[in-house]
């Protein structure tokens, strides 16, 4: 039984990690959803998404979930007119971020749920761990 729960925990904590990889690039991308380019011709900030996979874990014998890859959103960028800014094309327009912060916000909360219920996880076994040890005794 303990061996389940430590496995659980492992499984949790890994949940736990992927999140909180995923929390820090939509940060990322809240943060940048400002970013302009410099100059005519190049580009601003694109938006970043994180995807995950089930890998083998070898030591504990089962699947936890880890960070794949984090990749470019290649969806359009909006455009804005002000023919004043530097990276402004011939009819004035410029190029912003292909950020939504209403997404990346309910991205995130569904990050944070995702790392408090693998925290509540972990925080269950360690108190049915505790208990166990309590009975030993």
């Amino acid at each position: 039984m303990t061996d389940d729960l430590l496995k659980t925990m492992r499984i949790s904590s890994a949940g736990m990690k992927a999140q909180g990889t995923r929390l820090r690039v939509i940060s990322e991308n809240i943060a940048n959803a400002d970013s302009l380019a410099d100059k005519q011709g190049g580009q601003p900030y694109r938006r970043k998404i994180v995807n995950f996979k089930n890998e083998l874990n070898r030591s504990i014998g089962l699947d936890v979930v880890k960070v794949d890859h984090i990749r470019n959103d290649r969806s359009d960028f909006e455009k804005k007119f002000d023919p004043n800014h530097p990276a402004a094309d011939e009819n004035g327009y410029v190029l912003t971020p292909n950020v939504n912060p209403l997404v990346e916000m309910m991205d995130m909360r569904e990050a944070q749920r995702s790392y408090e219920a693998n925290l509540n996880v972990i925080k269950a076994s360690k108190g049915m761990l505790q208990g166990t040890i309590d009975i030993l005794k």
